[in-house]
């Protein structure tokens, strides 16, 4: 299928690229590299060993979108293009809502008005109240906490309102927990503007010399070893998740909400030890004070996924951390001097 990718340059959605181009789909990306570089343009077309077509637009850009959809015929879309840093969300909640909920409201409408009827949604985890549960079912108490997650919240009832408005219109809204690693290549991998927000990337940062020390939020909490428990998912198995929702709707014709994890919880200090197996290098880290809104554990119950879309988590935390540090020990400041 020729399969419209938004958001296809960054983090997730260019491995999701890759991995769509080897089941045979033509994917057609569009991003305004708003919080993405244009050189991961380049480097899919080395993994998948054909240009990759692309087009810098704002999803809010109704004109420039209409016409994107007037050039191609899109049998699906895949939707990744969002801002993302709960911190970021705080201190500009106007901008996530303006980009992340009003792009949503866009695209809806561009689907609608080319007969679109396909849609993967990456939303988060971070739509689900974090202190009602330790193990996250799709039935959890939502109540995201934070600017960022009530726009993913918005926007999944947007796509709900189309689903139900429009008779063939379905989707799946992928709720997964934190993505991290990298392409095994090397090639592809996270790239943080600024100071990391998310750990992965602040410990490869740390490993490659590019910071001295790892922050670390509270040791005191009712975890093995005091520090925070998260389900960490390798981002070549929530690629993967996203071209098996693409197969969903196709075979099933129908929409769907699915959390995608290991099941399992890690703690802050298990992934900082298995960092340094892999990669040879010391992790210097302090203990400071916890942060606002943390909770002690929190995974997921990807239970519905397993048995719906035929998916689970198959890389290990080795995995994520031995894919992690090629990538940063290959581009030691991410795209930019790489």
């Amino acid at each position: 299928m020729k399969i419209l990718v938004t958001g296809g340059a960054g983090y997730i959605g260019s491995h999701a690229c890759v991995v769509l181009a080897a089941r045979g789909h033509e994917v057609v990306v569009v991003d305004n590299h708003s919080n993405s570089s244009p050189q991961v343009l380049t480097r899919i077309a080395q993994l998948t060993g054909a240009p990759v077509v692309a087009s810098t637009v704002d999803l809010r850009d109704a004109v420039g979108l209409a016409r994107l959809f007037a050039e191609h015929r899109f049998e699906a879309v895949m939707h990744f293009a969002a801002l993302k840093v709960v911190a970021d969300s705080i201190a500009r909640p106007q901008e996530y809502e303006s980009n992340n909920v009003g792009g949503t409201a866009s695209l809806l409408a561009a689907m609608k008005q080319a007969s679109v009827s396909r849609l993967v949604f990456s939303s988060s985890a971070a739509v689900y109240d974090a202190t009602a549960s330790i193990q996250v079912g799709e039935d959890a108490p939502l109540g995201a906490g934070h600017p960022y997650g009530q726009s993913k919240l918005s926007c999944e009832h947007l796509i709900a309102q189309q689903a139900n408005e429009t008779a063939d219109f379905h989707a799946v809204n992928l709720r997964y927990f934190n993505p991290v690693g990298a392409h095994p290549s090397g090639l592809l991998g996270e790239d943080p503007h600024g100071t990391p927000t998310n750990l992965m990337p602040y410990v490869s940062q740390v490993a490659v010399g590019q910071r001295a020390r790892l922050p670390i939020f509270g040791d005191d909490y009712a975890t093995p070893d005091g520090t925070g428990v998260r389900d960490y998912l390798h981002v070549m198995d929530l690629a993967r998740a996203h071209a098996d929702a693409l197969d969903f709707l196709v075979r099933e014709r129908r929409s769907l909400t699915a959390n995608l994890g290991t099941g399992q919880g890690v703690s802050v200090l298990e992934l900082v030890q298995a960092f340094e197996r892999v990669s040879g290098r010391a992790v210097p880290y302090d203990i400071v004070a916890r942060r606002a809104g943390d909770v002690a554990a929190l995974y997921a119950d990807p239970s519905l996924a397993q048995r719906v879309l035929g998916w689970r988590a198959e890389l290990d935390l080795e995995a994520m951390c031995r894919d992690a540090w090629h990538w940063q020990s290959r581009n030691p400041q991410g795209y930019a001097t790489s």
